[in-house]
């Protein structure tokens, strides 16, 4: 969601005294679920989980002023896209402001969230909007990236930064997740070979078959065997050491199965919202999770719901 409010505008937009500011955010992902790579030496792909936590950017724009300043200044990638986008399609300078939810480097798209909420801040600034695939072409030159700048689920090739496919939306579930501890440079990872094999490709080959159908059909049983698979077959990448007993949990208290970040360190069990007893079965969960987890921070997110036009296919998601 995108708003912006114009301060002064003498003429146009490349006047020299233009000044607007531009208010948009960016949703998270509570891992991915699923994230392989295709036969044939195919491209590395993810399957997004969108999560109700987000990034918001704020840009304040002025077409007489040079260079972007960004705060916190750690954020340098965001003024990377911020200085990309005035590039491209407009003149002048400014400041931005990134705020948000998503801890940085476990594995819930804070960068990319980051750097989506920024293009389209700085774009609306200088009275632009930029579709999915106009920021997909920005991103591409800064990092591997989530899909999300697409509403729903999608399939996406994170090291090509090029959506595969949209899949749909998840129905209600909370996801009661724990931090392993430390965190993962998503650059760095995506920089080591992962050598998978013919029979793991072929694996994720139907896997991603298996989850685009059962995202299409509403199926939570099938979303989470889809996304327990893929966390397991993930452990030799980035090891999980709760896998298991989290694996176990969800059946105990009646969770489609877990979901981790396979880049970063959260691990969580997926829970219907239409389950008998929801509360208490959350309510087990947590408990059962402070347990394991040995510390009192439990964290609970709720899967994003979007209005969709139409029926609700891949084909409504604009």
């Amino acid at each position: 969601m995108t708003s912006r409010q114009l301060i002064q505008r003498p003429g146009r937009y490349h006047g020299s005294h233009a000044r607007a500011v531009a208010v948009s955010s960016a949703f998270g992902t509570f891992g991915e679920l699923l994230q392989g790579a295709l036969p044939d030496d195919g491209p590395d792909f993810l399957v997004t989980l969108p999560i109700a936590r987000w990034v918001t950017a704020t840009f304040e724009y002025e077409s007489a002023r040079d260079g972007v300043e960004v705060f916190p200044a750690t954020k340098t990638k965001a003024r990377r896209v911020a200085k990309a986008v005035l590039a491209r399609y407009s003149t002048g300078g400014g400041s931005l402001r990134l705020n948000g939810s998503l801890p940085e480097g476990k594995g819930l798209a804070s960068s990319s969230a980051d750097l989506v909420a920024t293009a389209r801040a700085v774009a609306s600034a200088v009275g632009v909007e930029l579709p999915p695939h106009a920021i997909e072409d920005l991103l591409r030159q800064i990092e591997p990236t989530d899909g999300v700048m697409y509403p729903g689920v999608v399939a996406f090739e994170h090291r090509n930064v090029a959506l595969l496919d949209r899949l749909g939306v998840l129905p209600p579930m909370t996801i009661v997740g724990i931090d392993e501890g430390g965190t993962v440079d998503t650059v760095a990872f995506n920089r080591i070979p992962k050598n998978f094999s013919v029979a793991e490709r072929d694996e994720y080959a139907r896997l991603l078959d298996e989850v685009r159908m059962a995202v299409r059909a509403g199926d939570a049983a099938a979303i989470g065997r889809v996304a327990t698979r893929s966390a397991h077959l993930n452990q030799r990448l980035c090891r999980k050491r709760t896998l298991n007993a989290m694996t176990a949990l969800s059946a105990e208290v009646g969770g489609v199965g877990v979901v981790t970040g396979h880049s970063g360190s959260t691990i969580g069990l997926m829970l219907l919202h239409d389950v008998p007893d929801f509360r208490s079965r959350l309510a087990e969960a947590i408990n059962r999770c402070r347990q394991l987890a040995h510390c009192e921070q439990v964290f609970c997110y709720q899967t994003l719901g979007f209005e969709l036009k139409g029926s609700g296919t891949s084909d409504d998601l604009q």
